[in-house]
């Protein structure tokens, strides 16, 4: 019966087409799904190895709209065995540009940004709040930890997962309303978390990082699942906040666990829509001020998220040496006097009074990396948040991090 020849009070049919020219075809059968939303999304993607190559993969074939990946390290041989991006060929480049580049290969239509950085100190705060969803394909502590709390600062949900030998969880966390990675830290995982430091709170060299024995199929199965997560938030699904689903390989069983929620979490500080200022991290601090003051304030001072390493003096010889990095980019061996081999005193600053030598210091030199928000607090206490919007035209190209 076509629509002319039906009564007023008939509905017309909906018809279903399938397109088999359409690369979303199958997808958009399933009836919740939405690709028009997928193709408008933003994610971050936080490591680049076994499970970030799963990630990318399943993130690439979905279509997702834009996807920002940032990891520090190089591929290695060891890394071929488990991740389905990297070839023989790839060795010594940056994981996150061999990654991006292979997995826009398998769907053009997704824009990828590699960065080769450091979580810790290269991505501004503005990132973690200019993306829908964060999917930590970490392995250490430390960088669980600092996403956790860039999220939580942001309100962005974000999607943990972690990988040993064939067991695996999966764990996701919608702040504030959910329990956050913090909140179900124990004793010893603080202890563990401070291994990685020496007494002067500077980072052992000797550590080694990441090398955890894993096999393809539990980073397949993981990355999967992170993914699958990802879309229920992205398309207003409803997901276990503040929950982990756990995977034995070896007995073949899941199962689910609710993470504790501590109101005393130092992890639960959401900041306020920060300011929008045409400043970059290339600025002084200085200039920084001048943009912030009101009228009538009185001396202002810029609270660093990251500790500064100013310099480390010798006490045997007094050497003083400038290092002007974060303290977790600051080793041990950085802190040996070169004159009498002594162990420095590192000097630490958390905050940059106006006036001081430091405040005409570059934000970049004081390590505020690009896109960031930062605390300006006036001389009564008051607190306000910048967005360096100025950087901003540098988020397509990942601020040249993968130069």
């Amino acid at each position: 019966m076509t629509d002319r020849e039906r009564t007023d009070d008939s509905a017309p049919e909906e018809v279903l087409r399938i397109d088999d020219d359409d690369r979303y075809g199958r997808l958009r059968l399933i009836s919740w799904w939405r690709q028009e939303r997928l193709a408008a999304a933003k994610v971050l993607v936080v490591g680049a190895g076994a499970l970030g190559n799963e990630v990318l993969k399943n993130l690439a074939l979905v279509g997702l709209g834009t996807i920002y990946v940032i990891d520090l390290d190089d591929v290695e041989a060891s890394n071929l065995s488990r991740s389905v991006l990297f070839r023989a060929s790839d060795g010594g480049l940056p994981k996150a540009r061999v990654a991006a580049r292979r997995a826009a290969e398998i769907n053009p239509e997704v824009r990828f940004v590699p960065m080769r950085g450091d979580v810790l100190t290269d991505v501004g705060l503005g990132l973690f709040a200019e993306v829908d969803v964060v999917i930590g394909c970490l392995d250490n502590r430390e960088a669980r930890l600092w996403v956790n709390r860039q999220c939580w600062k942001t309100s962005t949900p974000w999607v943990d997962a972690g990988i040993q030998e064939i067991q695996g969880v999966v764990k996701v966390f919608t702040p504030p309303h959910s329990a956050c990675y913090e909140c179900a830290m124990t004793a010893r995982d603080y202890q563990l978390l401070n291994l990685r430091y020496s007494c002067p709170l500077l980072k052992r060299d000797e550590i080694l990082e990441g090398k955890v024995p894993t096999a393809p199929t539990i980073a397949s199965m993981m990355g999967a699942l992170q993914v699958q997560e990802t879309l229920k938030l992205l398309h207003g699904m409803p997901v276990e906040g503040g929950s982990a689903l756990v995977f034995n390989g070896v007995g073949n069983r899941f199962y689910t666990t609710k993470l504790p929620f501590r109101d005393d979490c130092l992890s639960h500080e959401t900041y306020p829509e920060p300011i929008a200022l045409p400043l970059g991290h290339k600025a002084t601090v200085a200039a920084l001020f001048e943009a912030a003051r009101r009228p009538g304030s009185g001396p202002l001072h810029l609270t660093l998220d990251r500790e500064l390493v100013e310099a480390v003096e010798c006490p045997r010889c007094g050497d003083r040496r400038e290092i002007m990095r974060p303290r977790t980019r600051v080793r041990q061996a950085d802190a040996e006097c070169p004159h009498c081999r002594e162990a420095g005193r590192p000097l630490v600053v958390s905050r940059i009074d106006e006036g001081t030598p430091l405040a005409g210091r570059t934000l970049a030199e004081v390590g505020v990396p690009p896109f960031d928000v930062v605390r300006v607090d006036d001389e009564n206490g008051d607190a306000r948040f910048f967005l360096l919007a100025g950087d901003r035209d540098g988020l397509a190209s990942g601020w040249g991090l993968d130069s």
